[in-house]
C-alpha cells in the first residue's frame, strides 16, 4: 500500500533528481572544454573561438566568472520567444523540436496531472492511504 509518505518521497526523489541534472547541464554547458558540444553550430559559423587557443590554462577548462553562473538560465526566456524559423537558424532543428516537444508536453500532461490529482486522490482517500493504488497479489 502506498501512503502519503510514500509518495511524498518519490515525489521528492524525482524533483532533486531533476535539479541535479539541470544544475549538472548548466555547469557543464558552462565550462570552456564543453564548448564545440554545446555550441557546434557557433564554431562552424566562426562566431565562437575554442577556448585552447589563448588565455591562461585554467581558464582553457574551468569557468571562473560566478556571474555566468549566476545567470546561467538566461537563454530559456528568449529562445522561448523566439519564432522557429529563427530558432531553427541559430541553434538548430534539433534544439526547435526538443523546445515543441516540451512545450507539447507542458500543455498536456501538466493539466492531466493536475486533474488526475484534484479529482482521483480525494476519491480512493481512506485512512492514511491510498486505496486505488492497492495491488492484490492474487492473480
Amino acid at each position: 500500500m502506498a501512503t502519503i509518505q510514500d509518495i511524498g518521497v518519490s515525489a521528492a526523489i524525482n524533483i532533486l533528481s531533476a535539479v541535479i541534472f539541470l544544475l549538472a547541464f548548466a555547469f557543464l554547458r558552462l565550462q570552456p572544454i564543453n564548448d564545440r558540444v554545446y555550441f557546434p553550430k557557433w564554431y562552424l559559423k566562426g562566431s565562437r573561438q575554442s577556448p585552447s587557443h589563448g588565455g591562461a590554462f585554467v581558464r582553457k577548462f574551468v569557468n571562473l566568472d560566478m556571474r555566468s553562473y549566476l545567470k546561467f538560465l538566461s537563454w530559456m526566456p528568449a529562445a522561448l520567444q523566439m519564432p522557429e524559423d529563427e530558432l531553427i537558424s541559430h541553434a538548430g532543428l534539433d534544439s526547435a523540436v526538443y523546445l515543441r516537444i516540451y512545450l507539447t508536453g507542458l500543455k498536456i500532461f501538466v493539466p492531466i496531472t493536475i486533474l488526475a490529482f484534484l479529482v482521483l486522490v480525494p476519491v480512493n482517500w481512506t485512512n492514511d492511504t491510498l486505496e486505488g493504488l492497492k495491488f492484490s497479489g492474487k492473480h
